[in-house]
């Protein structure tokens, strides 16, 4: 594992999402860049270290689905930090500064790998404490958190942030769009087939109601693209077989073996994850905190970021603060 000097930590964010919000001072924390292996490809993360406090919790967060770790992360780990808990925000491998190709790919199974590395970085770096070692998602990382934690012992806690718990709620609901749901399967077949012979097809992440993408939901596209950094080169797209493994992916299957405490936060006005699939799913947590937050999907990281980061804060103080 190597550390360098550069780092995606952000003081004067330049996405539009993330300017108005309330920011700790720079001497409340220290960022290191770190780099780490996961099977055979580099990810690339920061790590946000308090700077009163030695060998602190650390909270390991990754994004939401087809993001990186420098659009709306910087935010919440400035503010875990300033509290005492170290935070190590990282890219998944084919997106922002971690290898892997093509970019943009988004696999379930890889991504629970790339939290799995996450963690052996953290043991391996003696600035922070990985007995207390907590993990953050939102979205589709959400999803991972509870499917990690359900398979690691080594996790004190989790805090998933309107995670998606259950790929086959999802298509029931696609049942009820059926033009959509053959455009996302020919769509999700076509990436599948054609990236065996170097043809891949590609889809929009996000896009306005009614048309085609992953995300389409009214104020998706405007939410995340001013979360994005103007000066980046992230586009909006993603190899299209996200479709194939969204309908398959379930959470929601495990979380009876979580034996750490959780939080779940869902949102009444979430039309991305519904908060009926977060509910059940803590609800199936034995040691879990279910709170629904009058939120969408994004607004977690807007209008709504310090009640969000609020209920986090009280979480991780009464989870890890006391543990030595």
């Amino acid at each position: 594992m190597s550390e360098s000097a550069r780092s995606r930590g952000r003081r004067r964010p330049n996405a539009r999402a993330q300017q108005s919000l309330r920011r700790p001072t720079r001497e409340a924390y220290s960022i290191r860049t770190i780099e780490f292996d996961s099977d055979g490809e580099t990810c690339v993360g920061t790590l946000y270290l308090p700077a009163e406090t030695d060998t602190p919790p650390v909270v390991v967060m990754a994004p939401g689905l087809g993001m990186w770790r420098s659009f709306v992360l910087p935010a919440v780990a400035e503010r875990f930090a300033a509290a005492g808990f170290a935070a190590f925000v990282f890219d998944f491998r084919h997106h922002g500064d971690s290898e892997g190709e093509p970019r943009g790919l988004a696999d379930p199974q890889k991504q629970i790998a790339d939290y799995e590395a996450a963690i052996e970085a953290m043991i391996d770096t003696d600035a922070v404490d990985s007995n207390r070692l907590v993990l953050w998602g939102y979205s589709f990382s959400g999803g991972h958190v509870l499917s990690v934690a359900a398979d690691d012992f080594r996790v004190a806690g989790v805090i998933a942030t309107a995670p998606f718990v259950d790929g086959r709620q999802e298509l029931r609901r696609s049942l009820r769009q059926s033009k959509r749901l053959l455009q996302s399967t020919v769509a999700g077949l076509r990436d599948a087939v054609g990236a065996k012979i170097g043809r891949g097809h590609e889809v929009r992440l996000v896009d306005d109601p009614g048309e085609f993408a992953v995300l389409s939901a009214p104020g998706a596209k405007r939410a995340i693209l001013d979360a994005v950094d103007r000066d980046s080169d992230w586009v909006n797209r993603l190899p299209a077989r996200i479709f194939l493994a969204l309908s398959s992916y379930r959470p929601i299957t495990t979380a009876d073996e979580i034996r750490c405490p959780t939080l779940v936060i869902g949102g009444s006005r979430d039309q991305i994850v519904p908060a009926e699939g977060p509910e059940a799913a803590a609800d199936r947590i034995p040691e879990s905190t279910y709170i629904e937050l009058p939120a969408d999907h994004m607004s977690v990281f807007d209008a709504d970021f310090e009640t969000v980061v609020g209920h986090q804060l009280t979480f991780l103080r009464a989870t890890v603060d006391h543990r030595q």
